[in-house]
């Protein structure tokens, strides 16, 4: 069992599939491993330290020759994978809504295409879960950057020339980045309050010491979709929880917005109407950016200043913590193969829920029932 691991060739992409820990583990595994020149130096992991854990450091060319298995953060054009066996796996992430065409590509490539983004949200799974701990990170880095733009402190101070008070801190969209989110502006003594379009959210906010702003006797308020995301919200909700956000966010220092809805753009949560209440010097961070947005007027990977407030957002947040980034995802491919790692054929087997639920090329065909064949 051959094992290729690729330098990224996305832009603003400085996270690497494979760290030295999980190369040992794959070794140990049986496996053999050859990691591209130079994968690793944007997560602060040379060349050397992927030597030295086992594997062979080559050009793209001899990394892919012969591999079974090719292993990316974001998934390469299937030109880039020629050399790899007929029906090779290629585990990474796809963006399988957003990029069909890539997809198609792969089923014509005779690749077997694993979508780490459709991994299931399942008990056994957790360790798996490529979306969530890349969120957590995302959660932490935006409070960081928006606290940076805010030019201010967070935490109230008491000194001899007077009192600072707490910037008010308010996250929309309370899912694995949001909950992360209010952890950090808490901890660093923002005054923190949240708002989901899920009613059992609630408790998860309090329980963070956080306050929590919903919407409440209006039909649409649960709002749970499947796998723990939200879904659309019915035109009264939309409309009421239009009038809390606008009275609650004139009053806000900071706002992360992280609302996405698989397949679908982000949702817009902020208008341009309502950024005009806020006061200048305030700051918002658009998660969701990437993905159309959760706020008029965003720009990926620019500051955009409106009405004096400052919107901002990345568009690849978790890339800007590249080394954290890359050792969770390396950990969560490393759990999802050895899970299914047959010591008898040297190679992983997928089960039936969690290959049907990844798979999304195999054969020649796109295969995958989330996605059009």
């Amino acid at each position: 069992m051959r094992i290729a691991v690729l330098k990224e060739d996305a832009a603003n992409e400085r996270r690497v599939a494979a760290t030295p820990e999980t190369i040992r583990k794959f070794a140990a595994l049986g496996a053999s491993l050859c990691v591209e020149e130079g994968a690793g130096r944007h997560a602060s992991i040379p060349d050397a330290a992927y030597t030295e854990a086992g594997a062979e450091v080559a050009p793209r060319p001899q990394a892919v020759a012969g591999a079974d298995i090719v292993l990316a953060v974001q998934a390469p054009d299937p030109t880039a994978l020629v050399g790899a066996k007929p029906g090779a796996w290629v585990a990474a992430t796809f963006d399988p809504f957003g990029q069909p065409e890539k997809v198609r590509a792969y089923a014509a490539a005779g690749l077997e295409a694993l979508s780490l983004e459709f991994m299931p949200r399942i008990t056994r799974a957790q360790s798996m879960d490529v979306l969530s701990s890349q969120s957590n990170l995302a959660g932490y880095k935006a409070v960081l950057a928006a606290a940076d733009a805010y030019g201010r402190a967070f935490p109230m101070m008491m000194t001899a020339a007077g009192t600072i008070t707490a910037a008010r801190v308010f996250v929309m969209g309370v899912g694995v980045a949001g909950l992360q989110a209010i952890a950090t502006a808490r901890r660093l003594g923002a005054q923190v309050s949240a708002t989901d379009v899920r009613s059992a959210t609630k408790e998860q906010i309090q329980s963070l010491g956080a306050k929590a702003v919903f919407v409440e006797d209006v039909a649409g308020i649960e709002g749970e979709g499947s796998g723990g995301y939200a879904t659309e919200m019915s035109e009264e909700y939309q409309r009421a929880q239009a009038d809390l956000v606008s009275s609650h966010i004139a009053r806000q220092d900071i706002v992360i917005t992280t609302a996405l809805i698989p397949g679908r753009a982000a949702p817009r949560l902020i208008t341009d109407a309502q950024i005009a209440t806020m006061k200048p010097g305030s700051v918002i961070f658009d998660l969701a950016v990437a993905q159309g947005g959760n706020v008029e007027g965003s720009v990926s990977d620019q500051l955009v200043e409106r009405h004096g407030v400052t919107i901002m957002g990345y568009s690849n947040t978790p890339s800007h913590l590249a080394a954290d980034a890359s050792a969770l995802f390396a950990r969560n491919l490393y759990n999802f193969l050895s899970a299914f790692w047959d010591a008898e054929q040297q190679r992983p087997v997928l089960d039936e829920e969690i290959g049907n639920a990844v798979r999304l090329t195999q054969g020649g065909r796109v295969v995958n029932e989330r996605l059009p064949s």
